[in-house]
C-alpha cells in the first residue's frame, strides 16, 4: 500500500506533535514505513518527516557525506529549497555525517531572535537508537517530574545543544530518527542533564 500524502502524513503530525509536546516520548513511524515506495538515502523515518515538514516555502540543510546529492534529491521531491545552514527552516544531519560537521550545524544554525524565537531552525538528527533507558534526565514542560532517555549516536549533541540553547528563548528544537523508526522531539525549553557515574 502506498504512503498517502493526506491521512499517512497527518498521521505522522500528530505522532510529532505529541512527541514535542512531552518530552521524552518515543513514537514510532513502523506503520507509516512500511507505506514508503522508495529509498532516498536517509532513514525511512527521516524521509517521513521531509514529506510532512517541506514544502516550496521551506528553506533546509543537509550534513551528510552526501550533500548535494540528498538536496538535489529532497528538492526534486519536495520543492523545498536547499540553503546554507544559517537560514536554513530544518537542517538534515544523517548518519554518515562527521562529528565535526555536526558541530558546525549546532553552532551556525538559527536559533531565531528576540522578536521571534519560534523562527529558530529544526535539526532532525539520525542516530544509531534511542530508547528511554537511563542515560539523559529531562525536565521542564511537557514533563511531570522528569523523562529519561538514552541516545546512541556519535555526535556530542548534549553539550553543542546545551549551548545553542543558553539564551533562552532563542534555540533550536530537536527530533532523533534511528532506524528502528522512532522519533524523539526535544523543543528549545527542555533541560538536559547527564546521568552521574558513581
Amino acid at each position: 500500500m502506498k504512503l498517502d500524502l493526506v491521512h499517512d502524513i497527518q498521521n505522522a503530525y500528530r505522532k510529532t506533535l505529541d512527541s514535542m509536546s512531552r518530552p521524552g516520548l518515543i513514537n514510532n513511524f513502523r506503520n507509516l514505513v512500511d507505506k514508503l515506495e522508495m529509498e532516498i538515502g536517509c532513514l525511512d523515518s527521516t524521509f517521513i518527516l521531509v514529506q510532512m515538514l517541506f514544502d516550496t516555502e521551506v528553506k533546509f540543510n543537509v550534513c551528510s557525506k552526501r550533500e548535494a546529492i540528498m538536496a538535489k534529491l529532497i528538492n526534486q521531491l519536495t520543492y523545498a529549497k536547499a540553503t546554507e545552514v544559517e537560514s536554513a527552516d530544518y537542517i538534515l544531519v544523517l548518519k554518515d555525517a562527521l562529528p565535526e560537521d555536526v558541530a558546525k550545524v549546532f553552532k551556525r544554525a538559527y536559533p531565531g531572535n528576540l522578536l521571534d524565537p519560534h523562527q529558530a531552525a529544526t535539526i532532525v538528527l539520525e542516530a544509531d537508537s534511542v530508547s528511554n533507558d537511563w542515560e539523559l534526565t529531562l525536565t521542564g514542560p511537557g514533563i511531570e517530574k522528569e523523562s529519561h532517555i538514552k541516545v546512541k549516536t556519535t555526535s556530542d549533541w548534549v553539550d553543542l545543544r546545551a549551548d545553542k540553547n543558553s539564551e533562552y528563548p532563542l534555540g533550536i528544537d530537536l527530533i532523533i530518527t534511528d532506524p528502528q523508526n522512532n522519533i524523539l522531539c526535544l523543543p528549545r525549553t527542555t533541560q538536559i542533564s547527564k546521568q552521574v557515574v558513581r
